[in-house]
């Protein structure tokens, strides 16, 4: 009888569930719940439509082999993927905090999922574990030292599934160990970061202590002087809510061009469309150029990402430079759902 393990990315407002067969590696069921919160009351509601999915194609939720959670936060509790058990549970509700708009969410498909499957296997694997391997001058911020050691200011890098996963494809694609390899990888999409892997891991990412950090994104303004912030309060009397709403969700190409879908963006082709992506190539090809300096030596520039892997205009532009233009680059698309599988079984040792 084949085995199966389920791959669940429980969101605020989502629940994606995808289920694989464990020797193939093929998805078996695919199914994405939305509107929780409204037409769907809550994440239990939603993970019971899925059991009721999975019912009428013959398979019971509680006779799953495996599930693996995509857990957005680990802080520094957690370097890899791990099984879930109580103290597992415990501290990602501690890191609560440092990720209040996903780990909640998280957390509740773990939970929903631990009650109607409470003799199956669970995995948490987490957005920020790949990029434990940084060390101190590459996650620290320069402010008081204290300021890390009592509340972990730091940055904690996120999108690490993904460039993982691709990391691991790019050795494959060039035929090298991946304890060898040295890349850039550019996960582009609405949320979007970069990541200079040497030797197979990360040494350094763009998104920081929030995955605000970095790149100019759909909706989010990517790195700023942080004295604006304090212009922003004092000055024009915004709340912390308000500057919170204006950098996450009313930056980036939105805030340029009043739009944040890439392909609209580019059929405009007016001048605020233009500037806006000039200015997102502009920050990408900026942090390569920074990552290139870090690593010495690039064995590929690496597109993933729903704008990386189907944007050839965009990375057209982000190539058009005489020192970046000289190296391989590649398109992987990106399988964190796979990752996630793949995690899991390794933490089973399946």
């Amino acid at each position: 009888m084949e085995s199966k393990i389920a791959v669940i990315n429980s969101g605020s407002s989502s629940i994606k569930f995808k289920l694989f067969n464990v020797e193939s590696k093929e998805v078996i069921v695919d199914i994405l719940i939305e509107d929780i919160g409204n037409t769907i009351k809550n994440h239990h509601e939603g993970l019971e439509n899925i059991a009721l999915e999975l019912k009428k194609v013959g398979i019971e939720f509680s006779s799953l082999d495996a599930i693996g959670h995509r857990v957005v936060h680990g802080g520094e509790f957690f370097s890899k993927s791990t099984l879930i058990d109580d103290e597992v549970i415990a501290k990602i509700k501690d890191l609560i905090p440092l990720a209040p708009l996903h780990n909640p969410a998280n957390l509740d498909g773990i939970l929903v999922s631990k009650q109607l499957a409470p003799n199956v296997k669970q995995v948490a694997v987490f957005d920020t574990s790949f990029h434990s391997t940084l060390n101190k001058e590459a996650f620290l911020y320069a402010l008081p030292y204290e300021i890390y050691e009592k509340h972990k200011v730091r940055r904690y890098g996120f999108h690490g599934t993904s460039h993982s996963y691709v990391a691991k494809q790019t050795a494959k694609e060039l035929n090298k160990d991946i304890a060898e390899l040295n890349i850039i990888t550019l996960h582009l999409g609405n949320g979007a970061s970069a990541c200079a892997i040497k030797n197979g891991k990360s040494i350094d990412t763009s998104m920081g202590f929030t995955p605000l950090e970095g790149l100019v994104m759909g909706t989010r303004s990517g790195d700023i002087d942080s004295a604006i912030l304090l212009h922003l309060q004092r000055e024009l009397g915004f709340s912390v809510d308000e500057v919170d709403k204006l950098l996450n969700k009313e930056s980036g190409l939105k805030g340029i061009c009043g739009e944040n879908d890439l392909r609209r963006i580019i059929e405009t082709d007016d001048e605020l469309s233009k500037l806006a992506i000039s200015m997102m190539v502009r920050r990408i090809q900026k942090y390569i150029g920074s990552y290139m300096v870090l690593l010495e030596r690039v064995d590929a520039i690496v597109f993933t990402g729903g704008i990386g892997e189907n944007s050839k205009y965009i990375r057209d532009m982000v190539l058009d430079n005489q020192i970046i233009k000289n190296i391989k680059s590649l398109v992987i698309k990106t399988n964190e759902e796979l990752e996630i599988v793949n995690e899991s079984l390794k933490v089973l040792g399946k």
